[in-house]
């Protein structure tokens, strides 16, 4: 597979490489853990978060992974309880629905959930649309919106569920797959970086964290620890130096990789990481990895309380509020830290709305929400990602770009960057053209459906002619 996303590799080629004997045996039972978490939890975020259909869920987004092995899982949907149980080749596990938290899998003592989110402020933001399904504004725009949801002749399916254009502040384009629409919650995956991203921004603006500093990490403390030197930036630049796996490549290890572990089968994700070692300094190593946002997002969460509830009226008064999110569900770990890497679930147009705090360089409304410069900082090329394009919890198409990255984005315009997530989630933002584009579905073609997202980027900007 090409380097594009985290993504859970099939079980089937991960259980065909494992070793024999009793070593072996363990660590199958560790990787079968994580498969059958991955599927309580997603089906109970699906359902209870996302109010999707249980089977078509699985059958897209779950089943895919399990390959040979899903005549082994199995899943029960319990809406009355408000949990999923499921099991691969014997493991069980159960997921529960939290409310305002999302879903969590029970994997020892869980705390009271958030008992509810304080009323929502007024939104600085201005409508972006009408109730209404948006058309495209012209032929043009309409034939490229139609274009993001054609399936290949061959090859693995694009499955698009949504597309979300807005020009100059308002939807022009809109169209969603059946199932699916305005108000449906849907998985960002790896789009939550650049929410962390955004938490992380407030806090500095508000000084309440320094992103050069060393990482306030207690375990890291001695100033004798290589570990020491790390700041929030080199974590959110994903320049930690630290030798905690990866979460950019899949292949049949990736099961057996620590991050995958950590965001499946792990009540205190952040605790994991701490553990860490550096195999290289802040700066010298670019590698993608969750586990350096997984700290981020427990920062996060000590700065505004030390807890869920504490990091929900934190989130939404400074962020969701004020943009007008009101589709938004961020889960937890058992700790109470956000899963600030992979987890977080919103409709369409709220994730344009969060683009377009990108596109008004962290302004909405007249009042400033970013720090002066931070969507410039977010969006500048980290030394070493040049072959992928990563700034700070965004990816980027700024700087001298080569190899992948080069290939797939380099028909965007030069000053465009994105969120992006698994299986192809995206919200572009293209300040030259004035554009914000939300992309979402399951795609399963070998580079998530870069290439169209590019492609619909490019149409979108002729289509809506000299000026966007």
């Amino acid at each position: 597979m090409p380097q594009t996303l985290p993504r859970l590799a099939p079980l089937s080629v991960l259980l065909l490489a494992l070793p024999l004997g009793a070593c072996g045996a363990t660590r199958t039972g560790g990787a079968l853990a994580t498969g059958a978490n991955l599927v309580s939890h997603q089906l109970c975020s699906a359902v209870f978060v996302g109010g999707q259909d249980p089977e078509t869920y699985y059958r897209e987004a779950l089943a895919p992974d399990l390959s040979f092995l899903e005549p082994l899982s199995r899943h029960h949907v319990d809406r009355a309880k408000g949990e999923v149980t499921a099991s691969l080749a014997g493991v069980r596990s159960r997921a529960i629905y939290r409310g305002a938290e999302g879903c969590l899998v029970v994997q020892g003592p869980v705390k009271p959930p958030v008992v509810a989110l304080p009323a929502p402020a007024a939104a600085r933001l201005p409508p972006i649309a009408g109730p209404q399904v948006v058309a495209p504004i012209n032929p043009a725009l309409a034939a490229a919106v139609d274009r993001a949801f054609v399936e290949p002749a061959k090859g693995p399916a694009r499955l698009t569920k949504s597309v979300v254009i807005v020009h100059d502040g308002r939807i022009v384009a809109e169209r969603y797959a059946p199932g699916v629409g305005v108000d449906t919650p849907q998985h960002g995956w790896s789009m939550t970086k650049s929410v962390t991203n955004a938490l992380l921004g407030v806090l500095v603006r508000q000084g309440r964290i320094a992103m050069d500093a060393p990482a306030p990490v207690a375990a890291w403390a001695d100033p004798a620890d290589p570990r020491h030197a790390i700041t929030p930036d080199s974590l959110l630049r994903m320049a930690s130096g630290l030798e905690f796996g990866q979460s950019l490549n899949q292949n049949w290890k990736t099961a057996f990789d620590p991050t995958a572990q950590m965001v499946f089968a792990t009540p205190d994700m952040a605790a994991m990481v701490d553990k860490a070692p550096a195999s290289a300094r802040p700066g010298e190593l670019w590698r993608y990895s969750n586990g350096n946002t997984l700290l981020l997002s427990r920062m996060i969460r000590d700065r505004t309380g030390g807890d869920a509830a504490g990091v929900l009226a934190f989130a939404h008064r400074e962020l969701f509020d004020k943009l007008g999110m009101t589709g938004v569900t961020l889960e937890f770990d058992a700790a109470g830290t956000p899963i600030g890497a992979s987890h977080m679930w919103a409709t369409a147009r709220d994730w344009a709305r969060f683009g377009m705090l990108y596109l008004n360089d962290g302004v909405v409304g007249g009042e400033r929400i970013l720090p002066a410069g931070w969507t410039d900082y977010s969006a500048r090329l980290t030394p070493g990602s040049e072959q992928y394009g990563y700034g700070a919890g965004f990816w980027t198409n700024r700087g001298e770009l080569q190899g992948f990255a080069r290939m797939r984005r380099g028909a965007m315009p030069a000053d465009s960057y994105l969120a992006r997530g698994s299986l192809g989630q995206a919200v572009v933002i293209v300040p030259s053209a004035r554009l914000v584009i939300v992309r979402t579905g399951l795609s399963r073609s070998p580079d998530e459906d870069m290439g169209g997202i590019a492609r619909l980027t490019r149409e979108a900007i002729a289509a809506l002619g000299p000026g966007a």
